[in-house]
């Protein structure tokens, strides 16, 4: 089965229960289907009352050892009494394999979205992104990937150009857009000079923070990655006031090269590349076509060329 085709075809409600059950723990039949499009991901019942969260793997995106670094790395964290969420252990094993599926079940956490508006939520997390930097530099990852230029715009572009989405009279104008593109941000890269990379939480957009009465905590590391501090930064602020506050709790525990915010311009046009990409590539998983119904439509490709145009222009 490859990454295109329909991966989790198989996945039936009574094999996500199996799956559960065949760790000892017994289910009482409540399954509940969360938001999750790279994975599957859902809320399961217990017979004891409490609940889980299952994550099933898509298939022939990441090898077991790179899943198993993205756990280890959670392990770590939560063991130096960082908020992250890290999954649950069966005879010593996180990475879990039922009926050909590899999956791996966590404690679920409640919360809500953070305040990008707040400076005091702003500056906590940017207090435990740099407890959490500082963990990620002890150790490299080996068998993830890395934020660069072929990860994030050379790859989902091929993808786009090889899923028959992009109109025909499109592929030219994609093609110099993406290559405008692409000598922006290596420009930009260049510009800046070596920056310190280390292992990063990888997604750290609001959606993956979730906010209690105690705090923050970090949920799904399943795209962690190596790059630059700014990376898990930048995402979580609105605007140049957000970004500040961000820094000034991070600066309370960690030292951020000054030329990284200079970075910022070209990992938002590396995500822009890589989204659509990334939607182009899944399109055979019938989850994709009924999400971004709009990926089909030529108007909606058209305006993604006029934003990497743009995007490029301010590169440059």
């Amino acid at each position: 089965m490859t990454v295109n085709e329909a991966p989790y075809a198989g996945l039936s409600p009574d094999l996500v229960l199996d799956a559960v059950d065949a760790t000892g723990l017994l289910t009482d039949g409540r399954l509940l289907a969360l938001n999750s499009y790279e994975n599957r991901v859902y809320q399961i019942g217990l017979e004891d009352g409490r609940f889980l969260v299952a994550k099933f793997y898509r298939p022939g995106r990441w090898s077991d050892e790179a899943i198993q670094e993205e756990h280890d790395f959670s392990a770590e964290l939560a063991a130096a009494e960082l908020p992250v969420v890290a999954p649950l252990a069966f005879d010593g094993t996180t990475l879990l394999r039922h009926e050909g599926f590899r999956y791996a079940l966590y404690p679920r956490r409640g919360g809500r979205a953070p305040s990008l508006e707040s400076a005091d939520q702003l500056q906590w997390m940017g207090r435990l992104l740099a407890r959490m930097h500082g963990i990620g530099a002890r150790a490299p990852f080996h068998h993830r990937q890395r934020f660069d230029r072929e990860h994030l715009i050379g790859l989902p572009s091929k993808a786009a150009l090889a899923s028959g989405l992009l109109p025909s009279h499109l592929e030219v104008p994609y093609r110099e857009a993406i290559a405008q593109l692409d000598a922006g941000v290596a420009a930009r890269f260049e510009a800046v000079g070596p920056v310190r990379t280390l292992r990063l939480h990888g997604d750290c957009h609001p959606g993956n923070i979730l906010w209690t009465d105690a705090g923050p905590h970090f949920v799904d590391l399943d795209d962690a990655r190596t790059g630059p501090a700014i990376q898990d930064l930048w995402m979580l602020a609105d605007d140049e006031r957000g970004l500040r506050e961000l820094l000034e709790g991070y600066a309370q525990f960690a030292d951020l090269d000054p030329s990284e915010p200079h970075l910022i311009p070209a990992l938002r046009a590396m995500r822009q590349a890589h989204h659509a990409g990334w939607i182009a590539q899944r399109w055979h998983d019938p989850a994709f076509p009924a999400a971004f119904p709009y990926a089909a439509e030529a108007r909606w490709w058209q305006e993604h060329i006029d934003d990497l145009r743009e995007a490029a222009d301010a590169l440059s």
